[in-house]
């Protein structure tokens, strides 16, 4: 509105009487009057608002876009850098847990540890390379299942009953070392201290658009309760959140002996 005062100013106060005092003999021009007829004129004030703002509320639309495309972009690196952050803690407790497997082999000079290092060996080729994308084949990561369920059930013999049901080659994909995670909890809090026989139970299905993970283990009639949620399970429930926010749903009982988790998350 400045603008356009301004420029009303220069034509009705400059332009106009000159023209006037040249053409119009003996006539004097009103300024002021065709100044304030331009001024508080309603079609000519709103035609000129439109006109000078346009390209102002243009302007903000694009920074106010720009801002947010910026901010998105923010939010999604602190996901990412945190993610990171989860997995680089995940790995090192899971590897802790399998080193010891081998470590207890090696000292009972068993025949079976050439086969541990072989399937260990697969395991740290997928963990290092293979899942570092968001979301991975579920095909993937039931063979990284099925490795890490040989290197325990060697180490356990009879001592564990595993039960593992799987789709077949499904084309659907999964954030990666989520199912795993429940599984490694399940033998390090229930079955390790087991002093008879315990038993885990593994089923996961693909119903329409979700995976459903249930396991099922049993826990020592001895076992101290603890209050204190594994680093394992703490950083699974993180990235769940991180990656699949309201879209799962996660249910952990423990009754009758019997620890339960039951894992409903979309399929990618």
């Amino acid at each position: 509105m400045f603008n356009y005062a301004l420029f009303v100013s220069i034509q009705e106060f400059w332009h106009l009487p000159r023209y006037f005092d040249k053409t119009q003999n003996n006539t004097d021009y009103d300024s002021m009057k065709g100044f304030l007829d331009h001024i508080f004129k309603i079609q000519i004030i709103v035609s000129k608002s439109v006109k000078f703002l346009t390209p102002t509320i243009i302007l903000l639309i694009i920074k106010f876009y720009n801002e947010q495309q910026r901010f998105l972009k923010i939010n999604e690196q602190k996901k990412a850098t945190e993610l990171t952050t989860l997995k680089h803690q995940l790995n090192p407790h899971f590897l802790f847990n399998t080193l010891n497997n081998l470590y207890a082999l090696t000292i009972e000079k068993s025949d079976e540890a050439p086969e541990v290092i072989e399937k260990l060996s697969e395991m740290l080729d997928y963990m290092l390379y293979g899942c570092n994308e968001k979301f991975v084949p579920l095909q993937k990561e039931i063979d990284l299942i099925k490795n890490y369920l040989a290197l325990e059930k060697i180490r356990y013999g009879n001592r564990v009953i595993i039960q593992l049901n799987t789709p077949e080659n499904s084309s659907a994909k999964i954030a990666p070392l989520i199912l795993l995670t429940f599984i490694e909890n399940a033998f390090k809090h229930g079955v390790s201290q087991e002093l008879n026989k315990a038993f885990i139970h593994i089923n996961i299905e693909l119903e329409e658009t979700m995976i459903h993970f249930k396991i099922e283990n049993s826990i020592a009639k001895n076992k101290i309760p603890s209050r204190k949620e594994s680093i394992g399970i703490s950083n699974v429930k993180k990235q769940l959140e991180l990656l699949y926010a309201d879209t799962y749903s996660l249910t952990i009982l423990e009754e009758n002996d019997n620890f339960n988790v039951d894992l409903k998350i979309p399929i990618k």
